[in-house]
Order: C-alpha cells, then sequence, then structure tokens
C-alpha cells in the first residue's frame, strides 16, 4: 500500500452507496509503516481494484491476544470481480500469516452482502470457530436482539500448516 491508496479505497467505496470513513485506510497505511498490519492492494490492468489487510497481533475478538493474525476487510472492486482477484489476495495474507503461526482467522458478515465473501472463505478451507455470532464486538447471547449490519460477524480460521 502506498499513501495515495486509502483515497482511492475511500471514493471508490463512496461511489457504491457504502460509508467508509478515509480515516480507515490512512490507518490501514500507518499500521503498515509501523509494522503492525500488512495491508495487499490489487492492481489490474495497471489500476487498483481491490484491498485486503492482515492484522498481525489482533487484540479482539475470538483469537486476540492469542497470536494468531486475521485477515481484514477483504474487497474487490465491483466492476473486477469474478477474476481471480480476491483468491490472489488471500493466498498473499496466509503466505504473509504461515510466517507468524499455523492459523489464520477472519470475520464475515451476514447479511447477504457479504454472500461472496461467505462462499471464498468456505471454499478456501474456512470453518467457523465456534464462538458463535458476534455483534459490536461481542458474543451475541442467545436470544438477544441485533441489527442485521456490518457488525453482525461469524468467526472463522484456516489451519496453515500441517502438523509433522
Amino acid at each position: 500500500m502506498v499513501p495515495d491508496d486509502a483515497a482511492i479505497l475511500f471514493s471508490t467505496y463512496v461511489s457504491y452507496g457504502w460509508h467508509p470513513l478515509r480515516e480507515t485506510y490512512e490507518n490501514y497505511y500507518k499500521e503498515q509503516e509501523e509494522g503492525s498490519r500488512r495491508v495487499f492492494i490489487a492492481e489490474y490492468q495497471g489500476e487498483v481494484k481491490g484491498q485486503c489487510s492482515l492484522l498481525l497481533h489482533p487484540f479482539q475478538g475470538p483469537w486476540g491476544g492469542r497470536g494468531i493474525p486475521e485477515i481484514m476487510d477483504l474487497s474487490v472492486f465491483q466492476d473486477c470481480r469474478r477474476k481471480g482477484i480476491g483468491n490472489k489476495l488471500l493466498d498473499m495474507a496466509e503466505i504473509e500469516a504461515s510466517g507468524i503461526a499455523d492459523r489464520v482467522c477472519l470475520a464475515v458478515g451476514l447479511h447477504s452482502g457479504y454472500g461472496a465473501a461467505q462462499r471464498i472463505y468456505v471454499k478456501r478451507g474456512y470453518i467457523p470457530d465456534g464462538s458463535g455470532v458476534w455483534y459490536r464486538g461481542k458474543v451475541l447471547e442467545q436470544y438477544a436482539p441485533c441489527v442485521n449490519d456490518d457488525d453482525l460477524l461469524l468467526f472463522l480460521s484456516k489451519k496453515l500448516r500441517k502438523d509433522p
């Protein structure tokens, strides 16, 4: 990631009617430079077309504080989907994660907007971690109210290395 990528990501997501924060992508760059996050930018035909990040030592969620990297914010721009870009981004994140731990985790939203992500993760061997559904950073207790928004998540993990 280079500094200009933050503006490209932000403006593209706004054009989809999403409500991103520019600071999110600016912080990704800062965290990359500090060494706490790796950011992978996909280019297709010379233009930025997607991104994915890897938080090296997450402190939240079911894997927080356990030394298991977390893949975050995988996104391929709408005009460039179904070209293998998401898989390439995940390949890079998994390779990087395998140098740190034998497992990688991620969270995926549960509403239909995350359908493509849900499918790609299952096809790549990610399985639910067993902690249940999370909402706004906490396990959602049985029968608790929630909204089917971007904060309603299921955590998944994948083993990266085979046992000897």
